[in-house]
């Protein structure tokens, strides 16, 4: 099904300028004391960065002038948006960013009648290699930073609250379901997490209930990350219940099988306290039999716990050249209860953003 390798460790290539949000409070006084200014000056600077959501040096006039030309050093631009694309009414909007070096990655945000979420990307490509994802068909060109990945979300802020979907709304949820693989870049992720659930003005103050970190099961990561004290929501794309077909499917199946997969679940999900979400694309005569929808009910009980886990059915969006599509809703609709009569909660995902290749799986960063 794929003929491209696993790549767990990023292509080394320079990463883009120091920023403000690469750095902890303490890290952003130090950097501050470094130009030459009084470290309360990185707190002013915060409060317009993380509290106001500008980046703009310029409107910061309770700055002096003199202190706003030095501290432009520490808001270097980090993604610029290339091309920006709206479905759904405006309800969904796509933005392809570029960074310093010329790296492109995508974000999508999307406005629902009781919150706005932004899905954001922590690498540039992907590196697992999954053969139905056109993000993981790509390749990996690198890891994106902090910075970048918090400006993602900065930038996405100040779009809702200005009525970029339609009327103005606060941000409160961020899921990490763009492209690449959050845990195959750990540090840049786990302190973009920190700044975005930090209180302003140290951070964008949203709950940390409201971050879904994804990964397609690095055992030692999420036995790292249950650890960390970020009560986040956990999303595991597993996609089928049986290494035979995961080995393929889900190339990294080939060193973490299913059951040790669901074990650190369940060890995370009695770490944190929080539910452990199951992402399953459902593909047509691939993944969708009814004696695999028994098997998931049946791994999930017995090896995270009912109450620990729910799963969230994803119908296949389609990708350029892929021989493969979404179920019938019929086979849909019974997968769904053979989940359920197993006594495990299960959705069928939304699907928003097909007519801009802004769904699940369909993001190549591809003007």
């Amino acid at each position: 099904m794929t003929s491209l390798p696993l790549v767990f460790e990023a292509p080394r290539r320079a990463q883009p300028p120091r920023h403000l949000a690469d750095l902890d409070p303490a890290d952003r006084r130090a950097a501050v004391g470094e130009l030459g200014l009084p470290g309360f000056r990185a707190d002013q600077l915060a409060r317009h960065y993380f509290g106001r959501l500008t980046a703009d040096v310029g409107a910061m006039t309770d700055l002096p002038a003199a202190a706003r030309d030095t501290l432009r050093e520490l808001l270097p631009p980090l993604v610029t948006p290339v091309l920006e694309q709206a479905c759904d009414d405006g309800a969904t909007r796509k933005t392809l960013w570029q960074a310093h070096d010329g790296t492109r990655a995508e974000s999508v945000l999307m406005g629902y009648p009781d919150r706005a979420t932004v899905c954001v990307s922590s690498q540039a490509g992907c590196g697992m290699a999954c053969p139905f994802c056109a993000t993981g068909q790509g390749g990996l060109q690198r890891n994106l930073s902090t910075g970048e990945i918090v400006e993602q979300v900065r930038q996405a802020a100040a779009a809702a609250r200005d009525g970029a979907l339609g009327r103005p709304m606060r941000l409160s949820n961020v899921v990490f379901m763009g492209m690449g693989e959050p845990l195959a870049n750990y540090k840049r992720v786990v302190a973009a997490v920190r700044r975005i659930t930090a209180p302003a003005p140290d951070g964008l103050g949203i709950s940390a209930r409201g971050v879904t970190v994804s990964t397609v099961g690095l055992v030692p990561a999420i036995d790292r990350l249950a650890n960390e004290g970020l009560p986040v929501t956990l999303a595991v794309s597993l996609h089928t219940p049986d290494d035979e077909l995961r080995d393929t499917l889900v190339p990294v199946n080939n060193r973490w099988k299913v059951t040790e997969v669901l074990d650190a679940a369940r060890r995370y999900a009695r770490t944190t306290g929080r539910r452990v979400s199951i992402e399953y694309a459902l593909i047509r005569d691939v993944n969708d039999h009814p004696w695999r929808a028994d098997l998931l009910g049946t791994l999930l009980r017995q090896r995270v716990g009912a109450s620990r886990v729910h799963v969230n059915l994803i119908p296949l969006n389609p990708t350029p050249g892929s021989k493969w599509d979404a179920s019938p809703r019929r086979v849909q609709d019974e997968f769904v209860a053979r989940v359920r009569a197993a006594g495990i909660a299960c959705t069928v995902r939304d699907t928003r953003g097909r007519e801009i290749a802004a769904a699940c799986g369909q993001l190549a960063a591809q003007a």
